[in-house]
């Protein structure tokens, strides 16, 4: 077996063979591009080659080349590898001899490599972060302006309201000719996010996984779809702990003989998942569920930002259970679940009728009534082609007993129907379409 080791530049490749006793066998160098590439595989590489490099920004386009020619093709986390093999001298032979003697002894820290399907889930992902950052800077940028000239903006200047404050204020014109160039610039993104969006959607609608977690509170489709690409295989996580470590949720530990020093959290892998998360976390914090519960309780104890980071936590380990176990989470609000799926339904054209089969009586209402119905989660769940809730297990039922919420799943899986009036003034705008009957005196019968 000859071992390989690439240290891959933006422009240059350093390569390295030696064989299974560590000898040198050649080192060569030549110029990163597609023809260079091939070309170098076809003469030097076959089925008794094994590959090493290290992840950067071009490492997944070398190895889709590189993998249809040699037996193993593995990449490596650059700073784990760093600190395996620091060295003082430092040079591209050694780096590359450094890859090709790890991988020969099974010491080099490997990384999963995604398929090309979870590699283009995540640049989705990515990019439409990046379109949500840039967006907030033109809006910082516009709030900068105005607090510089001492203009106290309304709430959201960005809503249509505040788009109509702002073309009426009194600026100077060079600040109006900026404003108006970052409200172009605005909508402009907010563009690219519509298209981009309706391609995440398309997505989505495809995979069962996304659907699945978009039953945890505050969980949209956006955020679903980058967990799913980030996370990719989750049979790579053998525990819920995996995964929170992976996301770099858990906290820091420094040990040394009887001390043990817990820290903040380590903060390491996909940092655009992590702040979802942490974003997340804040609304399942009104959640009046046990995740709302464990929020106050927190929040009291260790202030909201602990909190925010201990449910955001919790969150990575229940998307672990929701995606092992292919089940939606069993304390999810039906009427928030079924507009977030509804939604990524109708976004694709699929549209549902939910009221009373044909030849079915109507529910009784009087005429000048509205009658909703919000159905129980399962028959949401059902009705998104989803599996049914699980029943929740004694060790869980006594802590939601302890809680005070030992009434919460009954809750959440019977219909509620609510009766609300029918305004006079809305009654007669509907017209003969609506039912609703005007109750108000005629004029005859005012003058007898």
């Amino acid at each position: 077996m000859r071992y390989v080791g690439l240290d891959v530049h933006k422009r240059i490749v350093q390569a390295h063979f030696c064989d299974q006793h560590g000898h040198r066998l050649e080192t060569m160098r030549f110029d990163l591009n597609t023809a260079s590439l091939q070309q170098f595989a076809l003469q030097h590489l076959g089925s008794d080659c094994a590959v090493a490099l290290e992840a950067t920004t071009n490492t997944w386009a070398v190895v889709d080349v590189l993998t249809p020619h040699c037996a193993q093709i593995t990449v490596s986390n650059p700073l784990r590898t760093k600190a395996i093999a620091l060295s003082k001298h430092k040079s591209d032979r050694v780096d590359a001899e450094a890859l090709a003697q790890l991988l020969r002894c099974g010491y080099l820290p490997k990384v999963w490599i995604a398929d090309p399907h979870t590699r283009q889930e995540r640049n989705l992902a990515a990019r439409r972060s990046a379109l949500v950052r840039q967006g907030a800077l033109i809006k910082n940028r516009v709030h900068s302006i105005l607090h510089q000239h001492l203009i106290q903006a309304p709430s959201d200047p960005f809503t249509q309201q505040g788009r109509q404050w702002l073309s009426q204020l009194q600026l100077a014109p060079h600040l109006r000719a900026e404003i108006t160039t970052q409200l172009r610039m605005l909508d402009a993104l907010a563009s690219e996010q519509k298209e981009l969006m309706a391609l995440i959607e398309r997505s989505a609608y495809a995979s069962d996984a996304v659907k699945l977690l978009m039953t945890l509170p505050g969980v949209g489709v956006a955020t679903a779809q980058a967990l799913v690409a980030a996370i990719g295989d989750i049979s790579r996580f053998p525990s819920a702990d995996k995964l929170a470590a992976y996301f770099g949720l858990v906290p820091s530990v420094h040990q040394s003989a009887e001390h043990a020093y817990h820290g903040s959290i380590t903060k390491q892998g996909n940092s655009n998942v992590r702040w979802l998360l942490v974003e997340v976390a804040h609304h399942a914090g009104r959640h009046p569920g046990p995740l709302g519960h464990q929020f106050s309780r927190l929040a009291r104890k260790k202030g909201v930002a602990v909190a925010r980071v201990a449910i955001a936590r919790k969150l990575a380990i229940l998307t672990w259970h929701l995606l092992t176990k292919s089940e939606p989470y069993r304390y999810a609000l039906p009427a928030p679940t079924e507009y977030k799926l509804a939604q990524l339904r109708r976004s694709q054209g699929i549209r549902h009728r939910l009221g009373p089969e044909k030849g079915q009586a109507q529910l009784p209402k009087k005429s000048y009534q509205r009658v909703r119905v919000q159905r129980g989660l399962d028959s949401v769940l059902a009705t998104e082609a989803l599996p049914a809730t699980t029943p929740a297990p004694a060790a869980e039922l006594r802590i939601l007993r302890q809680l005070g919420l030992d009434t919460l799943q009954h809750r959440l899986h019977t219909p509620v129907r609510t009766i609300s009036p029918v305004s006079p003034a809305e009654r007669i705008r509907k017209g003969p379409r609506s039912k609703a009957v005007d109750t108000r005196p005629s004029p005859k019968k005012l003058r007898r």
